[in-house]
């Protein structure tokens, strides 16, 4: 079960965005540059990395 987890961590600013790609890292719970969150990766998930995939790093955990 542990190597279905994904760590996303925020790496640029959401300024500028568009509203639908700030509202997607809203709902990973990313505020800040540097946070990281850890998730099962799901289709659900992939849909909103590959939205802001500019945005973030994704790892395995």
């Amino acid at each position: 079960m542990a190597e279905n987890r994904i760590k996303v961590t925020l790496i640029k600013s959401t300024i500028g965005c568009l509203k639908d790609q700030k509202a997607t890292i809203e709902s990973l719970g990313l505020k800040k540059i540097g946070q990281s969150k850890v998730f099962e990766n799901n289709a659900a998930i992939q849909g909103k990395l590959f939205k802001v995939k500019h945005l973030v790093k994704v790892e395995n955990v």
